[in-house]
């Protein structure tokens, strides 16, 4: 067969046989896994191959992404595209501040979630109610769509230039985004639009396929195995049953079941949760029995499982009524008691094995349902046309491939076509971050210090220090290290807003030799790019392993039952996959150069590094660099 030559630049080495690759796998309805190292072009490559594979079917090409960045690539290579084939491209993104105009300047609509945003803008869009309608849904009319789709048509636009196209006339771009949604073949977006039930229904329905029409391409797919285990995860804590009260108490406190009211069972709540504590925790957290909830509610209540359930749905229902009374004062329909309600729901709902249920302590005790199955979230891929999961951090394959389910995929890997000799990486065998020995005694730790203030001063470089966790992070900067290094130091803190790390970020960039502080598969080691001298040396302060807790053990223990290899897929793999993320940030064009220097002996050990032994790292760093 013959199919159409979508590539729009020259060809790097290895980038015609990876077009054919995935466009053969795209057009013959496969499932292909895919790692491609920095510099393979992954995503224009991605994008060509699955509009070639699609070419008069139909079909449509869904991209998904993590990360507002990828979204703008996605777009801009469209536009490269648009001169050879007949592509529409348009990125949506959920509700929020940057795509709903009406919360941009009110505080508490933006603090919303999307699900909550959803109701309210269903309401004003209906009318007719005391909350009024929104302006901004009004002034979308037949014109204003048609000149949307326009755009879209001529310009391929990113995110943000749509916003502004829309804010010009002001329309609601969320809203103005899914009008043109049945005229794109590309539509980038984020996981939850697809991973989520009741969004990919909606999400499906606005684009006008089913799922058997649909390439499902996922970017940074060495993700996606913990987003799905996320989003089946459930969890509750004492701050939001204190919520939950205040709720109750501020509306009458509702009953419902014969008797019972919202603050009996908040109460109830706050008891199992305690007893819990005290029976089963040990640690961090703890596991609890699997029927343990529900049982302690049977028993505490006299009531049957089916009684349970009723009272919840009651609950459910006098949330909605609290979210819906302020639906219509224009107000966020938040409810704590629906969101309690649901907790309690989906935890009864999930006792069947694919979940570990747990107590926590600390300053916020917790109740939590954690799932360990990410294959049953990863289901709707199974029913699209063809799939594309790539990544330059995916190995081991077999690993991904077992995580998600996928059905006899294609499996493939392709290294970076940039000289392998502008990235050095290495290790130093006298140190390590594992616990016995960094908390056993003060000499492991003096040395780690002691690497990180000789290989920041050896040489005049921007540089990251990559930690494990945000803690020994602040037993650093605790201990003074920032101020030995002589530096301008940068710093990605736990809980960081956005804005504030992004401007950390251009600081670091701007500031010629500075050092940045941030954590192995954080925001900054798995997103942001550094190209040219923005980052020329990493060092890797031990390797980025979870530590030891009952959910942790409890991953282990399953992985092992159902794949025959707990602690690799469950500890390994996770840990190397963040490393080599972090230290792909050195090299992201064929004449970036860098030194990444591992201080953990156990990174002999670990496949897919590649590491060598650095006796003298401080002399291979200056060696590199051509310092004497």
């Amino acid at each position: 067969m013959t199919f159409p030559d979508y590539f729009p630049y020259t060809h790097r080495p290895g980038q015609a046989e990876l077009v054919r690759l995935v466009r053969d796998c795209v057009h013959d309805g496969r499932h292909l896994v895919l790692e491609a190292g920095t510099g393979t072009g992954k995503t224009v490559t991605a994008l060509c191959a699955a509009l070639e594979g699609t070419a008069n079917s139909g079909r449509k090409v869904i991209f998904l992404t993590r990360t507002k960045s990828q979204q703008r690539q996605i777009a801009l290579e469209a536009r490269a595209i648009a001169d050879r084939a007949d592509v529409v491209c348009i990125a949506i993104q959920g509700r929020g501040p940057a795509t709903c105009p009406m919360m941009q300047n009110d505080r508490e609509l933006a603090s919303g979630t999307s699900e909550e945003l959803s109701k309210l803008c269903a309401t004003l869009k209906k009318g007719g109610s005391e909350a009024g309608t929104c302006t901004f849904f009004d002034n979308l009319d037949d014109a204003a769509v048609e000149a949307c789709i326009s755009f879209v048509r001529s310009s391929h636009p990113d995110p943000e230039e749509f916003r502004e196209f829309c804010s010009v006339r002001g329309i609601c771009p969320y809203e103005a985004a899914k009008r043109v949604l049945p005229y794109a073949n590309v539509v980038s977006a984020p996981y939850p639009f697809f991973f989520i039930p009741g969004i990919r229904t909606h999400f499906l329905e606005w684009m006008g396929i089913g799922e058997r029409d649909a390439v499902v391409i996922m970017d940074e797919a060495h993700n996606l195995p913990n987003y799905l285990r996320d989003i089946q995860t459930y969890r509750t804590t004492q701050r939001a049953l204190d919520m939950t009260m205040k709720e109750a108490d501020e509306n009458g406190d509702p009953e419902i079941y014969e008797g019972l009211t919202v603050k009996d069972i908040v109460t109830l709540m706050e008891d199992v949760l305690r007893d819990a504590q005290a029976e089963f925790l040990r640690r961090e957290n703890d596991l609890i029995p699997p029927g343990y909830l529900t049982e302690e509610m049977m028993t505490r209540l006299g009531m049957t499982t089916y009684g349970i359930r009723d009272m919840l749905m009651s609950m459910y229902a006098a949330g909605e009524a609290v979210a819906d009374e302020k639906k219509r004062r224009r107000k966020l329909p938040r409810s704590h008691i629906l969101t309690l309600a649901r907790f309690l729901l989906a935890w009864i709902s999930c006792e069947d094995g694919s979940h570990v249920y747990l107590v926590a302590g600390g300053e916020n005790p917790s109740l939590e349902a954690y799932c360990l199955d990410a294959s049953d979230a990863a289901d709707p891929l199974l029913s699209c046309h063809s799939t594309v999961s790539m990544s330059g951090t995916l190995r081991p394959l077999d690993v991904y491939v077992k995580e998600l389910g996928l059905y006899d995929p294609v499996t493939d890997s392709r290294p970076s076509p940039f000289p392998p000799e502008n990235l050095k990486v290495g290790y130093v065998r006298d140190v390590s971050t594992k616990y016995d020995e960094l908390n056993g005694g003060e000499d492991t730790y003096e040395r780690l210090k002691r690497y990180v203030i000789d290989l920041v001063g050896c040489v005049h470089r921007s540089t990251a220090v990559f930690f494990p966790s945000y803690s020994l992070m602040d037993r650093f900067i605790a201990d003074g290290v920032p101020g030995m290094l002589g530096r301008e130091v940068y710093y990605e803190k736990s809980g960081m807003p956005q804005s504030e790390l992004m401007e950390q970020m251009t600081d670091f960039k701007c500031s010629e030799g500075a050092v940045l502080f941030a954590v192995t598969g954080g925001r900054v080691s798995e997103g942001l790019d550094f190209p040219g001298k923005e980052l020329e040396l990493a060092i890797l302060v031990g390797i980025p392993y979870a530590r030891p807790s009952a959910k942790q053990d409890a991953l282990i223990h399953y992985c092992q039952g159902r794949y025959g290899s707990g602690w690799d897929m469950a500890v390994k793999v996770p840990a190397v996959r963040k490393m080599r993320q972090a230290i792909g940030r050195l090299i992201r064009s064929e004449t970036d150069r860098g030194v990444a220097v591992i201080l953990d002996r156990r990174a002999a050990d670990l496949a897919g590094i590649d590491a060598e032994y650095m006796e003298d790292p401080v002399a291979s760093v200056r060696d590199f660099f051509g310092h004497n």
